[in-house]
């Protein structure tokens, strides 16, 4: 259902301050409409996956590893790795810095989960770089959804949940991302591997929610666990260094950019509740809503809906 694999035409690393550099890449049509792709996670990197949602023809394509995570360095997943420099607002720089380096003057932004959450903050604080916005699975980072997904969602998973918060040991009386942080940066190997273990596990059970699920093969690798697990629990226990109500009460901003908004009614991770009021507090967006899927854009008609949005804004 996604256009073929297609391979970069050049990619690689941008320093953009604090000891970073972020990888980046660019595919399909040097002279199509500019493109930025905007990873989940936090820390979960672009795959080439991505790449096939774009019609290679009509998009100039731009992939990058945000902070910490992918090909991008210093890695999360090092024990000693400094996260103080690796927030919401130093992403939202590196876009910036991104677009400047390969000479963007706009560009569609496409981004699912967590992306989706730094697609509209960037819109908001550079709403004239932004051609268009194609946002899937959307989520939006605040206090009440950490505590829905950390905790609450429990009522859904409890076999799980309760695994879960076994694996915070001691800490699970408090808040669990924070409990897991902790593990997450402990001296001890074994601790840091088992508490990545069990938050990926953790991740994988509350996407399963159609059946024929099958596990993320990623989580096997224990580097990636490891960075992703550290960088999900950093931004989240920090409520992603955004105002609680930052990304729906500034939709205002968003006035005069198309957009649209592809969300599984099934979605537990992130409930279509968010999505909804986004949409109608954003005029210019359209939600589609997708009966049969749950978080990500794996299920065929959140695909579907992802290519038909960017074929849509792919016109010069």
């Amino acid at each position: 259902m996604t256009y073929p694999h297609i391979e970069p035409y050049a990619h690689g690393t941008l320093e953009v301050g604090d000891g970073h550099r972020v990888y980046w890449e660019t595919c399909g049509n040097p002279g199509g409409r500019p493109a930025v792709v905007l990873h989940g996670g936090p820390g979960s990197g672009c795959t080439p996956a991505w790449r096939r949602f774009f019609d290679p023809d009509a998009y100039r394509v731009v992939l990058f590893d945000q902070r910490g995570c992918g090909r991008s360095t210093p890695s999360a997943g090092d024990p000693d790795a400094d996260l103080s420099t690796n927030t919401t607002h130093h992403l939202l720089a590196d876009i910036e810095l991104l677009r400047a380096h390969l000479g963007v003057d706009r560009w569609v932004v496409f981004g699912g989960s967590w992306g989706s959450t730094l697609g509209m903050a960037y819109a908001q604080r550079h709403p004239g770089r932004v051609h268009a916005l194609v946002l899937f699975s959307v989520a939006v980072a605040t206090v009440r959804n950490v505590e829905w997904i950390t905790r609450s969602m429990g009522r859904l998973f409890p076999a799980q949940w309760a695994a879960f918060k076994a694996g915070a040991g001691g800490g699970g009386q408090g808040r669990l991302v924070d409990a897991y942080a902790r593990l997450l940066a402990d001296p001890d190997p074994a601790v840091r591997d088992r508490a990545a273990r069990d938050w990926c596990a953790w991740e994988d059970s509350h996407v399963a929610v159609t059946a024929g699920h099958k596990p993320s093969a990623r989580y096997a690798d224990p580097r990636f666990r490891q960075v992703f697990a550290r960088l999900v629990t950093h931004y989240w226990r920090h409520g992603a260094w955004l105002d609680d109500d930052e990304i729906l009460s500034g939709a205002a901003k968003l006035a005069g950019i198309p957009g649209a908004l592809v969300h599984g009614r099934l979605d537990v991770s992130s409930p279509l509740d968010d999505a909804w009021q986004l949409a109608q507090a954003w005029p210019d967006a359209d939600l589609v809503v997708v009966d049969d899927a749950g978080h990500g854009a794996g299920y065929p008609g959140m695909a579907e809906a992802c290519l038909a949005a960017l074929r849509r804004f792919q016109a010069p």
